[in-house]
Protein backbone atom coordinates (compact mmCIF):
# COMPACT_ATOMS: atom_id res chain seq x y z
CA UNK A 1 0.00 0.00 0.00
CA UNK A 2 1.46 3.30 -0.55
CA UNK A 3 2.61 5.07 2.69
CA UNK A 4 -0.31 7.54 2.98
CA UNK A 5 -2.59 5.34 2.20
CA UNK A 6 -0.85 2.61 4.69
CA UNK A 7 -1.63 5.59 7.95
CA UNK A 8 -5.39 5.94 6.50
CA UNK A 9 -5.96 2.48 6.87
CA UNK A 10 -4.53 2.36 10.19
CA UNK A 11 -7.01 5.31 11.57
CA UNK A 12 -9.52 2.96 9.86
CA UNK A 13 -9.01 -0.20 11.83
CA UNK A 14 -8.81 1.70 14.96
CA UNK A 15 -12.51 2.46 14.29
CA UNK A 16 -14.01 -0.94 14.09
CA UNK A 17 -15.29 -0.37 17.90
CA UNK A 18 -17.37 2.72 16.16
CA UNK A 19 -19.68 0.47 13.81
CA UNK A 20 -22.96 0.19 16.04
CA UNK A 21 -23.53 -3.65 16.70
CA UNK A 22 -26.59 -3.85 14.41
CA UNK A 23 -24.31 -2.68 11.23
CA UNK A 24 -21.21 -5.47 12.30
CA UNK A 25 -24.12 -8.44 12.69
CA UNK A 26 -25.21 -6.95 8.78
CA UNK A 27 -21.40 -6.74 7.66
CA UNK A 28 -20.82 -10.31 8.81
CA UNK A 29 -23.58 -11.81 7.03
CA UNK A 30 -21.87 -10.60 3.83
CA UNK A 31 -18.30 -11.84 5.04
CA UNK A 32 -19.87 -15.63 5.38
CA UNK A 33 -21.41 -15.50 1.92
CA UNK A 34 -17.86 -14.94 0.75
CA UNK A 35 -15.60 -17.24 3.29
CA UNK A 36 -18.84 -19.65 2.07
CA UNK A 37 -17.99 -18.91 -1.73
CA UNK A 38 -13.89 -18.95 -1.00
CA UNK A 39 -14.60 -22.63 0.23
CA UNK A 40 -16.38 -23.91 -2.64
CA UNK A 41 -15.24 -21.95 -5.46
CA UNK A 42 -11.99 -19.74 -7.11
CA UNK A 43 -14.10 -16.52 -6.67
CA UNK A 44 -16.10 -14.61 -4.55
CA UNK A 45 -17.73 -11.63 -7.18
CA UNK A 46 -19.40 -8.47 -5.20
CA UNK A 47 -21.45 -5.93 -7.11
CA UNK A 48 -21.77 -2.73 -4.94
CA UNK A 49 -25.33 -1.40 -6.62
CA UNK A 50 -26.61 1.82 -6.08
CA UNK A 51 -28.89 4.38 -8.40
CA UNK A 52 -26.59 6.25 -10.49
CA UNK A 53 -23.15 4.80 -9.80
CA UNK A 54 -21.32 7.72 -9.19
CA UNK A 55 -21.02 7.78 -5.61
CA UNK A 56 -21.41 4.90 -2.84
CA UNK A 57 -21.05 2.45 -4.82
CA UNK A 58 -17.95 3.22 -6.28
CA UNK A 59 -16.23 3.86 -2.86
CA UNK A 60 -17.58 0.09 -1.40
CA UNK A 61 -15.98 -1.29 -4.71
CA UNK A 62 -12.77 0.32 -4.01
CA UNK A 63 -12.45 0.36 -0.57
CA UNK A 64 -13.68 -3.82 -0.35
CA UNK A 65 -11.18 -4.44 -3.16
CA UNK A 66 -8.24 -2.76 -1.45
CA UNK A 67 -9.33 -4.54 2.06
CA UNK A 68 -9.61 -7.89 0.20
CA UNK A 69 -5.82 -6.98 -0.53
CA UNK A 70 -4.57 -5.70 2.93
CA UNK A 71 -5.79 -8.93 4.44
CA UNK A 72 -4.10 -11.16 1.70
CA UNK A 73 -7.86 -12.32 0.81
CA UNK A 74 -6.99 -13.23 -3.21
CA UNK A 75 -9.88 -14.56 -4.58
CA UNK A 76 -12.59 -11.72 -4.11
CA UNK A 77 -13.46 -9.25 -6.38
CA UNK A 78 -15.26 -6.72 -6.79
CA UNK A 79 -17.53 -4.63 -8.99
CA UNK A 80 -19.90 -1.32 -8.81
CA UNK A 81 -23.12 -0.61 -10.81
CA UNK A 82 -26.06 1.55 -10.82
CA UNK A 83 -29.77 1.36 -12.03
CA UNK A 84 -28.90 3.80 -14.63
CA UNK A 85 -25.05 4.98 -15.85
CA UNK A 86 -23.76 8.85 -15.07
CA UNK A 87 -20.30 9.34 -14.22
CA UNK A 88 -17.66 8.32 -11.17
CA UNK A 89 -18.32 11.98 -9.59
CA UNK A 90 -15.49 13.76 -9.42
CA UNK A 91 -15.76 15.00 -6.06
CA UNK A 92 -16.20 11.37 -4.76
CA UNK A 93 -12.96 10.59 -7.07
CA UNK A 94 -11.22 13.62 -4.71
CA UNK A 95 -12.06 11.90 -1.95
CA UNK A 96 -10.42 9.03 -2.06
CA UNK A 97 -6.89 10.95 -3.75
CA UNK A 98 -7.27 12.31 -0.33
CA UNK A 99 -6.94 9.21 1.04
CA UNK A 100 -3.78 8.48 -0.38
CA UNK A 101 -5.63 6.32 -3.94
CA UNK A 102 -3.16 6.55 -7.07
CA UNK A 103 -5.91 7.88 -9.53
CA UNK A 104 -5.25 8.62 -13.48
CA UNK A 105 -8.45 9.73 -15.16
CA UNK A 106 -8.38 9.23 -19.11
CA UNK A 107 -11.01 12.14 -19.32
CA UNK A 108 -14.12 11.82 -21.57
CA UNK A 109 -17.91 12.25 -20.63
CA UNK A 110 -17.38 8.93 -18.41
CA UNK A 111 -14.19 8.53 -17.30
CA UNK A 112 -12.39 5.04 -16.90
CA UNK A 113 -10.17 5.81 -13.96
CA UNK A 114 -7.68 4.11 -13.09
CA UNK A 115 -7.40 3.87 -9.16
CA UNK A 116 -4.49 2.22 -7.24
CA UNK A 117 -3.38 0.93 -3.95
CA UNK A 118 -0.05 0.54 -4.90
CA UNK A 119 2.20 0.08 -8.01
CA UNK A 120 2.35 -3.60 -7.82
CA UNK A 121 -1.16 -4.16 -8.32
CA UNK A 122 -3.11 -3.73 -11.83
CA UNK A 123 -5.41 -0.76 -11.07
CA UNK A 124 -8.97 -1.16 -10.30
CA UNK A 125 -10.90 0.36 -13.47
CA UNK A 126 -13.62 2.96 -11.96
CA UNK A 127 -16.45 3.91 -14.48
CA UNK A 128 -20.23 4.33 -14.49
CA UNK A 129 -22.33 1.71 -15.68
CA UNK A 130 -25.82 -0.08 -15.38
CA UNK A 131 -25.60 -2.78 -13.08
CA UNK A 132 -25.80 -5.49 -15.17
CA UNK A 133 -23.11 -4.09 -18.16
CA UNK A 134 -21.02 -6.50 -19.60
CA UNK A 135 -18.26 -5.73 -17.06
CA UNK A 136 -19.57 -7.16 -14.65
CA UNK A 137 -20.33 -10.55 -13.67
CA UNK A 138 -23.54 -11.72 -15.02
CA UNK A 139 -24.54 -14.82 -12.04
CA UNK A 140 -23.20 -16.46 -8.93
CA UNK A 141 -22.59 -13.14 -7.51
CA UNK A 142 -23.33 -11.15 -4.53
CA UNK A 143 -25.64 -7.86 -4.47
CA UNK A 144 -24.85 -5.14 -2.08
CA UNK A 145 -27.00 -2.31 -1.98
CA UNK A 146 -25.53 0.94 -1.02
CA UNK A 147 -28.32 2.88 -0.98
CA UNK A 148 -32.32 2.97 -0.50
CA UNK A 149 -33.24 3.36 -3.86
CA UNK A 150 -31.67 1.41 -5.65
CA UNK A 151 -32.46 -1.63 -2.82
CA UNK A 152 -36.59 -0.17 -3.62
CA UNK A 153 -36.49 0.12 -7.40
CA UNK A 154 -34.69 -2.91 -8.40
CA UNK A 155 -36.41 -5.78 -6.46
CA UNK A 156 -34.64 -8.28 -8.83
CA UNK A 157 -31.24 -8.08 -9.94
CA UNK A 158 -30.24 -11.03 -12.86
CA UNK A 159 -28.22 -13.72 -11.67
CA UNK A 160 -27.05 -12.92 -7.74
CA UNK A 161 -26.59 -15.58 -5.53
CA UNK A 162 -26.44 -13.35 -2.41
CA UNK A 163 -28.27 -10.23 -1.82
CA UNK A 164 -27.94 -7.49 1.08
CA UNK A 165 -28.63 -3.51 1.52
CA UNK A 166 -25.63 -1.87 3.32
CA UNK A 167 -26.85 1.54 3.03
CA UNK A 168 -25.49 4.75 3.14
CA UNK A 169 -26.25 8.50 3.00
CA UNK A 170 -25.51 10.29 -0.33
CA UNK A 171 -22.70 12.98 0.20
CA UNK A 172 -24.50 14.38 -2.96
CA UNK A 173 -26.85 16.35 -0.43
CA UNK A 174 -23.64 18.82 0.65
CA UNK A 175 -22.54 19.45 -3.13
CA UNK A 176 -22.31 22.91 -3.61
CA UNK A 177 -22.06 23.42 0.28
CA UNK A 178 -19.46 24.86 2.64
CA UNK A 179 -19.16 21.37 4.50
CA UNK A 180 -18.96 19.31 0.24
CA UNK A 181 -15.18 18.22 1.04
CA UNK A 182 -15.70 17.46 4.61
CA UNK A 183 -18.98 15.03 3.87
CA UNK A 184 -17.32 13.49 1.49
CA UNK A 185 -14.32 12.49 3.87
CA UNK A 186 -17.19 11.45 6.03
CA UNK A 187 -18.50 8.89 3.91
CA UNK A 188 -15.38 7.87 2.39
CA UNK A 189 -14.15 7.42 5.75
CA UNK A 190 -17.41 5.56 7.00
CA UNK A 191 -17.34 3.31 4.03
CA UNK A 192 -13.28 2.02 3.99
CA UNK A 193 -14.15 1.33 7.86
CA UNK A 194 -16.71 -0.96 7.23
CA UNK A 195 -15.25 -2.69 4.52
CA UNK A 196 -11.80 -3.11 6.66
CA UNK A 197 -14.30 -4.37 8.81
CA UNK A 198 -16.54 -6.66 6.59
CA UNK A 199 -13.40 -8.20 4.82
CA UNK A 200 -11.38 -8.86 8.30
CA UNK A 201 -14.16 -11.15 8.90
CA UNK A 202 -13.96 -13.26 6.03
CA UNK A 203 -12.57 -16.84 6.89
CA UNK A 204 -11.86 -15.93 10.17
Amino acid sequence: MYPQLQNYIKKLTDDFGTIPEARRNELAEVAAYISKELKKKDNAHLNFICTHNSRRSHLSQIWAQTAAAYYNIDNVKTYSGGTEATAFNPRAVASIERAGFQVKNPGGENPHYEVSYNDKAEPMICFSKKFDDPFNPSKGFAAIMTCSDADENCPFVPGVSFRKPITYRDPKESDGSAIEKETYDLRCKQIGTEMFYMLSKVLS
